[in-house]
């Protein structure tokens, strides 16, 4: 049986969407992945990447709850033009601090907390908005092509860091990620407007709407077990910020190989998006997420072991591969069962795990490496992550028999 084309992007709006975030995916993963060999350029101190997660987290758990209330109360797209034109207009002040030599490693760090804040915003808006352009039935593959295109922006991306660095310096990552923006920018202005739901009941940006939000999912034990599973599993086994400590320290490999090990996860993560979206019908979804999240805590410990430049890369990839179907998996379980006046909310709150995992995560690896080495850092994470997983099978067991033809609630119709 051949290939088909996947149903959500039959629809033009999700597919104006689509194509605009992966090619701004491309840019910002260029500069995340720039921005972890920056600083270590600036400062050899592995606690100086790890500052880098804490500039990141600390605006998305102080903003996120607030930016879910927006998404909930205001029109959806047009917090999208904002805040993607806040992020192209920092990603062009990095470049220019840059390229005339006025750069420090605290420049970096409120830079990317201010991009942070714009995240907050961006993120409950623009996952929300999703439902709202393709029907109910196309939602699994519409969030399993918005991974792919995550993913494929993050093989682009990194596997050009190295080389854009090598030949056109550090600040041509950023000036093209400030360009990337205006693919998005120009989609939503093709999408034209998005109806949304919104509540009667809506207080507003309120303390009290975004308490609905919480107790809401609170009321749902498996998405709650869905976001805590999340969060265990990259706080311990997130080793992004230490891969340049063990491309140069341990690999012995030069900036170019780096960028190369940057985009082994996005590999592994688009060839299993690619798979899943040709499948029609997903099911055995709490298995194979739970199956997934053990594999990521493997293939981590045995990249933290190895010596070998190809050993390396394919249990990067292999992580990125089971963060690929868990993601896909856990993201439409949220989607489907969260009515459209309250997603906004429910994506805001999932943000903050998703965020703070990885997030806090890189300031635990750098605090372990800072003393006891890189490798015995991602080693002990992996460990940690399977351990964390199976608590949370043990508190959550309804988890493993989700099968994923639950009844569903009712999604927007396309266009």
């Amino acid at each position: 049986m051949g290939l088909h084309i996947p149903p959500s992007l039959k629809h033009k709006r999700f597919f104006y969407l689509w194509l605009g975030q992966l090619i701004s995916i491309a840019g910002t993963q260029m500069q995340i992945w720039a921005l972890f060999w920056h600083i270590n350029q600036l400062n050899k101190n592995p606690i100086a990447l790890g500052g880098i997660g804490l500039a990141r987290i600390l605006p998305v758990i102080i903003f996120s709850l607030i930016g879910g209330a927006v998404a909930d109360s205001r029109n959806r797209r047009n917090v999208m033009f904002v805040t993607q034109t806040v992020a192209a207009l920092l990603a062009l002040t990095l470049g220019l601090l840059t390229q005339f030599g006025e750069i420090t490693i605290w420049h970096i760090y409120a830079i990317t907390a201010l991009q942070a804040i714009a995240v907050a915003f961006d993120g409950p808006s623009r996952q929300s908005l999703i439902p709202n352009l393709v029907p109910a039935k196309d939602l699994p593959n519409a969030f399993s092509m918005t991974f792919t295109a995550f993913q494929a922006g993050s093989v682009i991306g990194p596997a050009l860091t190295g080389v854009v660095i090598a030949f056109a310096g550090q600040s041509a990552v950023y000036y093209f990620n400030a360009f990337s923006f205006l693919s998005v920018l120009l989609a939503l202005f093709m999408i034209g407007d998005v109806p949304q739901t919104i509540s009667e009941k809506m207080s507003g940006i309120s303390v009290e709407s975004i308490r609905e939000g919480i107790q809401f999912i609170l009321s749902k034990p498996v998405i709650l077990s869905t976001m805590l599973l999340d969060f265990v599993a990259t706080f311990f086994a997130s080793a992004n910020t230490l891969l340049p400590i063990i491309a140069t320290g341990v690999l012995h490999v030069g900036v170019v190989e780096y960028g190369y090990l940057s985009a082994a996860q996005a590999v592994g993560a688009v060839a299993a998006a690619l798979v899943i979206s040709q499948v029609r019908e997903l099911r055995k979804q709490g298995q194979l997420f739970l199956g997934a999240v053990i594999i990521f805590g493997i293939a981590t410990v045995i990249f933290g072991m190895t010596k070998s430049l190809l050993i390396a890369w394919l249990a990067l990839a292999t992580t990125g591969a089971a963060d690929g179907v868990s993601t896909i998996i856990r993201n439409t379980i949220r989607q489907l069962q969260t009515p459209d006046h309250i997603r906004g909310r429910m994506t805001s709150v999932n943000q903050i795990f998703f965020q703070g995992g990885p997030q806090l995560g890189e300031i635990e690896a750098g605090s372990v490496a800072q003393f006891f080495g890189a490798p015995f850092a991602v080693i002990t994470g992996g460990i940690g992550c399977i351990i964390g997983t199976l608590l949370i099978i043990r508190k959550w067991p309804q988890l493993r028999t989700y099968n994923g033809d639950e009844p569903m609630l009712a999604g927007a119709k396309a266009d």
